[in-house]
């Protein structure tokens, strides 16, 4: 009677938070839904029911295939610099670093207060081609900068960079509180036994800060795709011909651009169904090589 009381106790303290929840996550979600089979530029008073046509229409394109590989692209620059560069800094900062750890904990954590307009504009005067800093340093060995943000592949490099750039700090903190909750004990008896710094990051480092590390490797590609949106629609607003666009900048695009709300919703599907392939994979793979202490 009373473990039926505690439930009921639960579940109206819960409540609030859920209707919350219904109204504005999942009802704006199944709108979206709806609206994908619908034609709409979002000016006329009627919506025309066009039914699986926005699905096919962007299947039947070439431009889904740009979309996907300049996603997965800017995923795999994301990993190398939200990611796998965070975890060895962290680890090189924890263990390695014995003097002015302070200075380069705060030195590296300083651009994540800066916005990403402004992380957009600074890159923008960096890789000018003529004039940035990097063409300086490119002219000084008898190199010419190329154009970054008119080319194809560069683009998502250069893109991916102030995105890096911005959200470097942040994982780095994180991992770099896993690496130093590592027991001090453990390092001290593997240095005993003349394990190198590889042998202690691989078998000691790695395994006891794995569940940070999933987490950062997580909202690296959750939120770093997101943060993509400010900077593209700042320098390129997708180009050179597409090249720049992605799953979630498409949407905006489509959407507010082009005025095709109808396909900028599907687009907005497929953009879920990606993030939820993602974690199914993310749970069926790399949670189970994660290592839980308790």
């Amino acid at each position: 009677m009373v473990m039926k009381k505690n439930t009921w106790q639960a579940t109206l303290f819960l409540l609030p938070a859920a209707l919350l929840f219904l109204i504005f996550f999942y009802r704006p979600l199944l709108e979206n839904v709806y609206l994908s089979f619908f034609q709409w530029n979002m000016i006329s008073p009627t919506m025309k029911f066009v039914g699986g046509a926005n699905y096919q229409n962007i299947f039947a394109s070439a431009e889904l295939v740009k979309i996907l590989w300049n996603t997965l692209f800017l995923v795999l620059v994301l990993l190398i610099l939200n990611f796998l560069l965070p975890y060895i800094y962290s680890y090189i900062l924890g263990h390695l670093i014995t003097r002015f750890n302070f200075f380069y904990r705060s030195a590296l954590f300083l651009p994540s207060c800066i916005s990403l307009a402004v992380a957009s504009i600074i890159f923008l005067w960096f890789y000018n081609p003529l004039a940035g800093p990097l063409s300086v340093i490119l002219n000084s060995i008898g190199m010419e900068s190329p154009r970054w943000f008119k080319e194809n592949g560069l683009v998502i490099i250069a893109v991916g960079s102030i995105i890096g750039w911005k959200t470097f700090g942040y994982n780095l903190i994180v991992m770099l509180a896993a690496m130093v909750a590592v027991p001090k004990e453990l390092i001290e008896a593997a240095k005993l036994e003349n394990a190198s710094n590889w042998i202690i990051f691989k078998r000691i480092i790695i395994p006891m800060t794995s569940p940070t590390a999933l987490y950062v490797f997580t909202i690296t590609v959750v939120f770093g795709l997101q943060y993509m949106l400010v900077p593209v629609n700042m320098l390129t607003q997708g180009g050179p011909d597409q090249g720049s666009s992605n799953l979630v900048y498409i949407v905006y695009q489509y959407a507010f651009v082009f005025f095709q709300t109808g396909k900028s919703a599907a687009f907005a599907v497929l953009t879920m169904l990606f993030y939820m392939a993602f974690l199914v994979a993310k749970n069926k793979f790399l949670d189970k090589k994660v290592h839980y202490e308790n």
